[in-house]
């Protein structure tokens, strides 16, 4: 029998209803056409749940993958993917986290995880050394995050276990809920928390002494070596800082949200006390002494980026631990710029929660915001929202709003439905909403980077910030000087400014999606791994990683044959869930109100011109361009002769 490298060639299978596993092993060639991560998922998401299953119904199916290169000693592999069908939505959820936990699963014996059906009551997975059982979760079950992770370590007897976990927030079945493991990474956005909740499924504990076997150990070690080399000249200062850095570029360009994105700026003082640089100086452990590069920053498994901020301090008597991690760039955004809040210590405590609960801190904070400016405008009073003063810039109030919203208590309870939905349930606030197939988005704005707008708008599980490169990648002026070897490799050679929407450009969206959805499938941190900025920056280390893993003969155009599988396979599942071209949009806040001082004041976006964007991107794309569905010759292409069938069907029967 051939030996499979990389992969442990185990998939488990656990059916929550009937507390039955049971144990696949896939032949080779199914790997390689579903390689882990998101692409593995949403295979096993369209074999087993049923066209129209409810999001938060047993028939949902909650995968958590890994792939080939996790678990082996080089930077940025230690991820894993979370695919189900998204309560916001109705379409594909998916979502990434770093961590310990995905290497954890490999060394356990196992790629993926299954899930499907529901219990009846509380339960633990526990996965060992190529064994599963579940266990009971009663005495768990409305427990914070640290807690569960303290008291699964000392009733399992090991400290090195790892574990993924919902936190009461997700029990509650909030519609931003988040698994988290470590306490402080979150498999954050799509709702995904909320669907492990359904299940009745509290944790996931993971513990294995096994390795993964790469075909080609030298290449892996001279990958490594590579990494380790460059990382001081290339990404010193984003291990310093952390994705915070990027507050005040994103405040001096004009494209920081703030008052719930009627501006692209803060006032300099304010921006400044929310920095990346000031989280550094003054909140990271160690400031105090000086040794926050050795205390105040944390890893993933054999990464040698260290970018994970670990704070220690207070807010108004409330300790900040820390356990719970510290804020990233959209944290530091969405609980403060989008709030109009300056208060640093108030939005760390803000991230906190939202770990110690377990939820999204992207949609959590900007569906606060989204309350704030409707409480501004007078379509809440002080008598809804619980005598809370919910205006912009009020920390407490919006600490408060976001207790009450982790709890579902009071005004709260709507909002922990997420921004576009509470809108529908209050029936006011519409025209207010900053969200895309019901996800609100993330702290990057499209009216100073065009391309990230398109893919907002066609991304299949709503906003997002990591599905694409962004517009200034593609500027002329750096990328000569810094990304034209990696961004070549990927047959982009014409740099465009980043406020134009012409074939070049969505070209660039629509190629730079594809390789960023390969990482998401092989379970590589966009942040390690890329064509622009990262530490490996050109596509040809990838191909030459997933080859050292598995031995397979793989170049550039696999990896990118990868990615596209992945984006079309999530489309169609979209499609089959009945979400078409229309669904393609952003906010229509964008379109009717331009932005408020700075380099961005008066920019209001152009609905002609993302309609425009949206022909070339469907035209390049190869999908339908009145319905926006994957065509048959598309899915054919990429060996989804299979889904292609299955739409055919559904078509036939509606």
């Amino acid at each position: 029998m051939t030996t499979l490298y990389g992969f442990t060639g185990k998939i488990l299978h656990v059916n929550l209803t009937t507390h039955t596993i049971e144990i696949e092993e896939p032949e080779e060639t199914f790997y390689r056409q579903y390689p882990g991560g998101s692409l593995l998922g949403l295979y096993y998401l369209w074999q087993f749940t049923p066209q129209g299953a409810s999001a938060l119904g047993p028939e949902n199916t909650l995968t958590l993958a890994c792939s080939a290169p996790t678990g082996l000693p080089i930077s940025g592999q230690s991820r894993a993917t979370a695919t189900c069908k998204s309560p916001s939505s109705g379409g594909v959820a998916d979502s990434q986290a770093g961590g310990f936990w995905p290497a954890e699963l490999k060394f356990a014996g196992f790629d993926a995880i299954v899930l499907r059906g529901a219990s009846a009551t509380p339960v633990y997975l526990w996965v060992h050394d190529g064994q599963a059982e579940l266990r009971d979760a009663d005495h768990l079950w409305g427990k914070t995050t640290l807690d569960v992770d303290n008291l699964l370590k000392e009733e399992l007897g090991d400290k090195q276990v790892e574990i993924a976990q919902i936190g009461p927030a997700g029990e509650k079945l909030a519609n931003f809920a988040a698994i988290m493991n470590m306490s402080n990474r979150a498999w954050g956005r799509t709702g995904v928390g909320a669907v492990m909740g359904s299940k009745k499924l509290k944790a996931i504990v993971v513990r294995g002494t096994s390795k993964v076997m790469a075909a080609d150990k030298t290449a892996v070690a001279t990958l490594a070596k590579k990494g380790a080399q460059v990382f001081p000249t290339t990404m010193d200062s984003f291990g310093r800082y952390g994705t915070a850095n990027t507050v005040m570029a994103n405040n001096n360009g004009g494209g920081l949200p703030t008052r719930n994105w009627n501006s692209g700026v803060m006032p300099l003082e304010q921006a400044e006390k929310i920095s990346g640089e000031r989280l550094y100086d003054e909140l990271l452990r160690g400031a105090a002494t000086g040794k926050q590069d050795r205390q105040g920053r944390d890893t993933c498994y054999a990464c040698v980026v260290r970018c994970k901020r670990v704070v220690e301090s207070e807010w108004r008597n409330n300790p900040i631990i820390p356990e719970y991690g510290g804020p990233e760039y959209e944290t530091l955004a969405t609980f403060g710029s989008y709030c109009g809040v300056d208060d640093l210590h108030a939005i760390t405590y803000a991230n906190q929660l939202c770990n110690e609960y377990g939820v999204d801190t992207i949609s959590c904070g900007a569906t606060i915001a989204w309350a704030m400016e409707c409480f501004e405008n007078g379509l809440f009073t002080l008598e809804d929202t619980d005598g809370i003063d919910l205006r912009f810039g009020n920390a407490e109030a919006m600490i408060a709003m976001l207790q009450k919203t982790l709890l579902r208590e009071g005004f709260g309870n709507y909002l922990a439905e997420g921004s576009a939905k509470a809108a529908d349930l209050l029936e006011k606030g519409h025209d207010y909403l900053l969200t895309v197939k019901g996800q609100e988005l993330p702290a990057h704005m499209p009216h100073v980077k065009r391309s990230l707008g398109l893919i907002y708008a066609v991304n299949p599980f709503g906003a997002d910030h990591e599905s694409s490169e962004h517009d200034p990648m593609y500027h002329p002026k750096p990328y000569e000087k810094f990304y034209h070897k990696g961004l070549a490799q990927l047959g982009l050679t014409r740099p465009q400014p980043t406020q134009v929407l012409n074939e070049e450009k969505v070209e660039f969206a629509l190629q730079t999606q594809y390789n960023i959805s390969a990482k998401d499938t092989l379970g590589l941190c966009n942040f390690v791994f890329g064509a622009t900025w990262q530490l490996y920056n050109e596509p040809q280390d990838i191909a030459d990683l997933l080859t050292a893993a598995t031995g397979w003969d793989v170049d550039v155009a696999e990896i990118q044959r990868i990615g596209q599988r992945r984006v079309n396979l999530m489309r169609a599942f979209n499609a089959r869930e009945g979400l078409t071209r229309a669904d393609d949009t952003l906010p229509q806040k964008l379109f009717k109100k331009g932005l408020v001082g700075g380099r961005s004041d008066g920019i209001i976006l152009d609905e002609a011109e993302l309609a425009a964007g949206l022909d070339m991107y469907h035209a390049q794309a190869g999908w339908d361009a009145t319905t926006g569905t994957p065509t048959r010759e598309t899915l054919t292409q990429l060996g989804l002769d299979w889904v292609a069938d299955a739409l055919a069907s559904v078509s036939n029967n509606r």
